[in-house]
């Protein structure tokens, strides 16, 4: 692993009849990635032999990191690290859909970010599960997630992605570079990302950005949408928060709708501006204020349009397209 930096700082230390026990924090960063530190609490077991003290155990306090789980293999492409515990094959496709992914996001959202990926591939759903600390059940068929750097700062942006490779393997080739793309407009675009963003603008927006160039139709991005529609399930809402957990009934067609809508301002405003707005919202929002009135501000200010407004064309459009 390129690593640029390692160290441990002693948190406790105790002393038991079976040797002393030390709990340390450490801190390591990958080498032309990690900004900050990811760190980790260990628990190291020394033993005494030979008039020496050795290192008898070192084990994840809490959760665990990608080499406690195996022997991690490195795959340098030009604009990713994939560090992994899987098949060499698998590894090195996974780096070449990065690279791919890399300028095509950056066509679209610019290259003020660190324009490279860097990706974990465990080695099972299990393992994801371990390394999110999550159940297994949460992330069944969830193909990959972006998260931060373990312990890095509120404020440090999510720059990881999190491969699960049983459902990934069960992808096509395009669907395997859109879940990648996908992950990487957020890694792109998480500087720009704020608790008031709506997940159904962030999730749209990499999916739409994900479905560049790719010349699928409609029907083909929102199969359980157009399923749903044409047997007069039109939604009332823009998909909440809520409905983007990993767990949520009808996840693929929030999803599907979240792209629709993002699909809907690029089509009638062009792509900029979609970007803008995206950008628009984070700069202009808060914590405090109501999130549907910052993105009403955020839409006149850049589409010309309110929420209430856009929310009846994306109706009409849904129905018009899809019905």
């Amino acid at each position: 692993m390129p690593l640029d930096s390692w160290s441990h700082r002693l948190t406790r230390l105790e002393r038991t009849a079976a040797g002393p026990t030390a709990e340390v924090q450490l801190d390591h960063r990958i080498g032309g990635y990690d900004r900050h530190p990811a760190t980790a609490t260990r628990r190291i077991t020394l033993a005494r032999a030979d008039g020496q003290w050795l290192l008898a155990a070192d084990d994840p306090v809490g959760g665990v990191l990608l080499w406690d789980l195996g022997t991690v293999q490195a795959v340098h492409g030009r604009r990713s690290l994939v560090l992994g515990l899987g098949d060499d094959a698998e590894l090195t496709a996974l780096s070449r859909a990065a690279d791919r992914a890399v300028p095509a996001v950056s066509a679209v959202w610019g290259s003020a970010w660190a324009d490279r990926l860097l990706l974990y591939a465990p080695g099972s759903l299990d393992q994801l599960a371990r390394l999110l600390g999550a159940a297994s059940s949460d992330y069944r068929g969830i193909a990959a997630v972006t998260t931060a750097a373990p312990g890095a700062p509120d404020a440090a942006p999510a720059d990881r992605i999190l491969v699960n490779p049983d459902a990934y393997r069960e992808l096509s080739d395009l669907g395997r570079q859109v879940v990648t793309s996908h992950e990487a407009v957020h890694v792109a675009t998480r500087a720009a990302t704020r608790p008031w963003t709506p997940l159904w603008l962030s999730e749209g927006a990499a999916d739409w950005t994900a479905y560049q160039g790719t010349g699928r139709t409609t029907r083909q991005i929102a199969p359980e949408l157009a399923t749903d529609i044409a047997a007069g399930r039109l939604p009332s809402a823009l998909p909440t928060d809520a409905d983007f957990s990993t767990t949520a009934h009808g996840l693929a067609q929030s999803y599907e709708l979240a792209w629709f809508a993002c699909a809907l301002i690029a089509r009638r405003h062009g792509p900029q501006r979609l970007v803008t707005l995206y950008r628009t919202i984070a700069a202009t929002g808060s914590a405090t204020a109501d999130r549907d009135t910052s993105v009403d501000r955020a839409m006149r200010r850049v589409l010309g349009t309110d929420l209430a407004a856009f929310t009846r064309d994306w109706l009409a459009a849904l129905a018009r397209e899809l019905g």
